[in-house]
């Protein structure tokens, strides 16, 4: 029984190990796919994947072979994993709190507004060094082309993605019969050639920083339970390591016993300071 968190803190990191894979992996097709047209969480993803992967790789080596400071080891990493995965978390939630469409009157699709999202991302969007590689991966991506053939029913009747709805028609405030005074800014740049559309509009920035809100929502909801996951994990490898001192002290018998039990760092300095007093006394 006194081994049992050991076995179950190996396989929880086994598990755990096997997991960070598929996160690495992920992570990198992410960073080489050519229609993934933001990298936000390319890099976030690959650095937990491979913080997990080590982390359990030494956890799963502690637990094994009973190695306390392997465990030591494991569980330190573990406080600043949790530590990191809070902290990304709760500033995740900040940063895509505000955001998300607006119903369009007689259509199925939703537009987006850059003034609607929270300052940090914006200031990445608005960045033309960040924004043409952004813009060059869309208009190569075809994302366009797939509504290109679409009929006037079909834009009343069918969605669309948030980079579709904001980077391929002008919104839908524009009017080219009234006059150009009143229009928004983005019915000015747009442009029914395929390589300019509404690219440089707003509301394709505002797109694009619609997709990322959603799959940093998606990420941060993991990020919560993956955070619990390991507080549970980490309580079991407390046990584990604490097992594997005992192992190490307290056994009278078998291959951990000790020939010679060193005094402690101070055992002189105390009992030569007694003798003095009972030679005083």
């Amino acid at each position: 029984m006194s081994r049992f968190s050991n076995t179950v803190i190996g396989l929880l990191n086994l598990i755990t190990l096997l997991a960070s894979i598929p996160i690495i992996w992920g992570a990198l097709w992410k960073a080489r796919s050519s229609t993934t047209c933001e990298n936000f969480l390319q890099t976030p993803l690959l650095v937990i994947g491979f913080i997990i992967l080590i982390v359990s790789l030494v956890g799963f080596i502690g637990a094994c072979f009973h190695l306390a400071w392997a465990l030591w080891l494991y569980l330190v990493a573990m406080i600043f994993l949790i530590a990191a995965l809070m902290a990304i978390t709760i500033f995740g939630f900040i940063v895509t709190g505000a955001g998300g469409g607006t119903n369009v009157s007689g259509r199925v699709y939703n537009e987006y507004h850059l003034g609607d999202y929270s300052p940090w991302l914006r200031k990445r969007v608005e960045d033309p060094k960040y924004w043409m590689p952004i813009r060059s991966c869309i208009l190569g991506s075809k994302t366009c082309g797939d509504i290109v053939m679409w009929s006037p029913v079909d834009y009343l009747t069918r969605d669309m993605t948030p980079i579709q709805s904001g980077c391929c028609k002008p919104p839908s405030v524009c009017s080219y019969e009234m006059s150009m005074m009143a229009q928004d800014m983005d019915c000015f740049k747009w442009n029914t050639d395929p390589s300019i559309l509404c690219y440089e509009c707003d509301s394709c920035k505002a797109g694009v920083l619609e997709d990322i809100r959603r799959d940093w929502r998606k990420l941060s909801v993991l990020n919560v339970i993956m955070t619990l996951l390991l507080i549970g994990i980490y309580c079991i490898g407390c046990c584990a390591f604490r097992n594997t001192q005992r192992a190490e002290t307290d056994y009278p018998y078998g291959e951990n016993r000790m020939s010679k039990v060193r005094p402690r760092w101070d055992f002189y300095w105390w009992r030569w300071w007694h003798e003095k007093r009972r030679q005083i006394y």
